[in-house]
């Protein structure tokens, strides 16, 4: 018989049983000690991002916490960052504002405070009852005083859409309603674990209007699911946004989908802002047209872009292995 292992005589049981114990606590202390650094990094990041110049709003705070990256912060915690008309026009003069700005390249957009990204419309300042009190009497004239008013809010909200520059969003806490419309429009889309999506609209007794209904069919591959979603108006958490491809990353909590966002902004930034904004721009037209209209497309717009400078400069740092830099565009 193979003699059994012994424990050395030296040392007593106790010791032996704990060491394991021991260790995996000292694993897990190191774990939460690297975390809770890389929090407070991406705390400080965000705390010490300078005011962006030029950038005056109520409802919104414009911060660039690295060159060429806007960070656009709606910010009226207090109302869960729901969306009145006062709100949703200076969100569109802050995109027009950004998409023209050479001095920025991305956006990244979240929510202030921990409990929401956006609770989606004010429906004590947003309220279309108002609007209908004001129009004339007869039908044809209210209807077009609410077409017009509708028409304006989703321009508005398509602002996000048509910047020139790569938009990222980052989603947390009650995401509902308008919510959904917004990050729609955006190019990239991240999330906090504890995100609650809903297009809440049928619940209040219409059907979404602001651009849900045309644009999350393109981003999701399953028109059952978005069926689902859109006419139950039921609630579906991170995980689930993730698997039908809505988000394409899931983080612990705000923080730390925040600090991924900037990283990722932080990287796009550095590419040539010719070859950045043509891809946006691209795929945006490839989604609406056939491939042989995208095609004769693409030959218009890099018959311009491929003139630039950023193909010869990119192609020597590759070469040099060095960081290229790129003229402001």
């Amino acid at each position: 018989m193979r003699p059994s292992a012994q424990r050395p005589s030296n040392l007593p049981p106790s010791i032996h049983r704990s060491a394991p114990l021991e260790e995996r606590r000292s694993s897990i202390g190191i774990a939460l000690v690297t975390a809770i650094i890389a929090i407070i990094a991406i705390i400080v990041i965000i705390a010490m991002a300078a005011p962006l110049a030029g950038y005056t709003f109520e409802h919104f705070l414009v911060t660039s916490p690295h060159p060429y990256v806007a960070h656009l912060e709606i910010n009226r915690p207090r109302k869960l960052n729901a969306f009145s008309p006062a709100v949703w026009q200076e969100y569109g003069a802050a995109f027009r504002q950004l998409s023209a700005d050479p001095a920025v390249r991305v956006v990244v957009l979240t929510g202030a405070g921990d409990r929401a990204f956006s609770a989606g419309l004010d429906v004590q300042e947003g309220s279309l009852t108002a609007v209908i009190s004001e129009a004339a009497a007869d039908a044809a004239r209210k209807a077009t005083t609410l077409r017009r008013y509708i028409e304006e809010f989703q321009s508005c909200i398509g602002e996000m859409e048509r910047c020139e520059k790569p938009v990222i969003c980052v989603l947390h806490g009650v995401s509902l309603g308008l919510a959904i419309d917004i990050s729609c429009c955006a190019d990239i889309r991240l999330c906090a674990a504890d995100t609650r999506f809903s297009v809440k609209e049928v619940d209040i007794g219409l059907a979404a209007d602001i651009g849900t209904l045309a644009r999350l069919p393109k981003i999701v591959g399953s028109t059952s699911w978005v069926k689902d979603v859109c006419l139950s108006a039921r609630d579906f958490g991170a995980q689930e946004a993730l698997s039908v491809g809505f988000v394409s990353q899931v983080h612990e909590d705000k923080a730390r989908a925040v600090g991924a966002a900037l990283a990722m902004a932080k990287k796009l930034a550095d590419k040539s802002p010719v070859a950045v904004q043509g891809t946006k721009e691209l795929l945006n037209y490839g989604r609406e047209h056939g491939t042989a209209d995208s095609l004769r497309y693409t030959q218009v717009w890099n018959s311009a872009a491929l003139q630039a400078q950023d193909v010869p400069a990119a192609l020597m740092s590759m070469f040099q292995k060095k960081t290229p830099t790129f003229e402001k565009l």
